[in-house]
């Protein structure tokens, strides 16, 4: 029994991590496009929906606390990934960083989650941003044929069940990210940073022209639910305030990945709050909190002072937010599944990278594909129920980590130092368990149902086939 306990936690040795067996992946990304990356993640349309649903039904003008207080408990777990990132240039993050501290099965069940919870996240934005496509064409005059245009089950009031067959533009969208993501991670950075480029300038004209029509009286009260509304609603908008876990999986993609990795990751989730900050005060000073459109916040705000053109500029400002964090969380699947295969944990086959552009090609196709899947056929509710606990747990095993690691090898070179060590850690934890008691039961007996079949790979599979396994078989 002994032996078999030595044999799933065993470690990667941090010295000998940049020469694991296995192909790598090409360094083409800068600080900048790493940075772009992460607030590609971690800006969705959360910052056109979610701010107002938050401060209409929970926390009013303090939706900024809110945001500040899950922004607070979100750099906890940021500063440990920019720990680990410094010290660990491999793909794979949260996985990759688990295995080498906390053990073999620590880190197998952790990517083994990330994996279900980035291909899902991908499902989710596709059909978010399916929503938004649709709403844009009504706009134009365009309409679509019934059977493309939802997923079975979600037909609107007035349109026979069994209309829908299919959401076709979401499993479209998630192929053409695939393709964009296999054509090497240089052409495809371009393309996110420039999305993320137009989508932050959107942003900002929202917040520059909602400036001149904010009115002050309008804060007032300013938490009219409470500190426990503003509290609350922290736990909602939590889920809009990651992504740089996503981008942290593309550590070997970076040309400097010591020195810019953990800047990348500060840098994306600063950048993020300021601007949630900013437009969540814009939106609760020019609407009282009691009349804000939950479903379409900043559009109704600019209609309500004569800006309807403005709603236009929001939607397509809401689809670019949306495209990017599909990309993210596309990369960081496929980025975990390929370092999980090329540690022997799953076939090798899925290993596999471009010899010419150095991309883990299959990996990113078979998470292209399931995620077309899930968005073309499951409503969003059902994609979205998949999306929150694996991420979470994820935090909570980087903070315990950084905390670990610390104390074992304080020699350790560390390019970023996790400040506040450990009580900033240990704030990441309480929070992320915090949260996740909040989930369905619906959502853990998904997870349950995915961490027994996953127990089965590994102990079928992974244990016995692993880089560790085979270097330490003294047959």
């Amino acid at each position: 029994m002994a032996s078999r306990s030595a044999e799933i936690f065993r470690r990667k040795p941090i010295e000998d991590i940049e020469r694991v067996e296995g192909g790598g992946l090409a360094r083409t990304l800068g600080l900048w496009q790493l940075t772009a990356i992460g607030v590609g993640g971690i800006i969705g349309a959360g910052i056109f929906s979610l701010a107002g649903a938050v401060a209409k039904e929970t926390a009013g003008p303090a939706v900024v606390i809110s945001f500040l207080v899950a922004g607070v408990a979100s750099a906890a777990a940021a500063f440990s990934y920019a720990e680990f990132a410094g010290l660990i240039p491999r793909a794979g993050s949260a996985y990759t960083y688990g295995y080498a501290v906390l053990g073999e099965v620590v880190g197998w069940f952790i990517g083994w989650d990330l994996l279900l919870e980035y291909t899902a996240i991908v499902a989710v934005v596709a059909i978010g941003i399916s929503g938004y496509f649709n709403d844009l064409l009504g706009f134009l005059g365009v309409e679509l044929p019934l059977w493309m245009s939802g997923a079975p089950g979600t037909e609107p009031e007035g349109v026979p069940a069994g209309s829908y067959v299919v959401n076709l533009f979401a499993v479209l969208l998630c192929l053409l990210i695939a393709f964009i993501l296999n054509q090497g991670m240089r052409n495809a950075a371009r393309f996110e940073t420039s999305l993320v480029y137009l989508k932050v300038a959107v942003v900002l004209v929202v917040i520059v022209v909602g400036v001149f029509h904010i009115d002050a009286g309008n804060w007032s009260p300013f938490a009219p639910f409470g500190l426990a509304g503003a509290f609350t609603g922290a736990a909602t908008v939590f889920f809009a305030v990651f992504g740089y876990d996503a981008m942290s999986t593309a550590a070997e993609e970076s040309t400097d990945s010591t020195r810019h990795m953990p800047r990348a990751i500060v840098y994306s989730l600063a950048v993020s709050m300021v601007l949630y900050v900013l437009a969540c005060l814009v939106l609760t000073g020019m609407v009282n909190y009691t009349e804000i459109d939950a479903e379409a916040a900043f559009s109704d705000a600019f209609a309500r002072v004569g800006l309807e053109w403005l709603g236009l500029v929001i939607a397509v400002g809401a689809i670019l937010g949306i495209l990017t964090v599909l990309f993210t969380f596309m990369m960081g699947a496929a980025r975990v599944g390929f370092s999980m295969s090329r540690d022997g944990l799953l076939p090798r086959w899925f290993a596999h990278t471009d010899e010419r552009r150095r991309v883990p090609s299959r990996m990113t196709w078979i998470v292209g594909v399931a995620s077309a899947v899930l968005a073309g056929v499951l409503p969003i509710g059902e994609a979205a129920e998949l999306t929150n606990i694996g991420i979470l747990l994820a935090f909570v095993v980087v903070c315990v980590a950084v905390v670990v690691l610390r104390r074992r090898r304080p020699d350790l070179p560390r390019t970023f130092r996790c400040p506040g060590m450990p009580v900033v850690p240990i704030i990441g934890v309480v929070f992320s368990i915090w949260l996740i008691t909040f989930l369905h039961p619906e959502t853990w007996l998904r997870f349950g149902i995915w961490f027994a079949l996953g127990l089965v790979v590994y102990f079928a599979y992974g244990r016995r086939r692993s880089v560790l396994a085979r270097s330490t078989d003294p047959r």
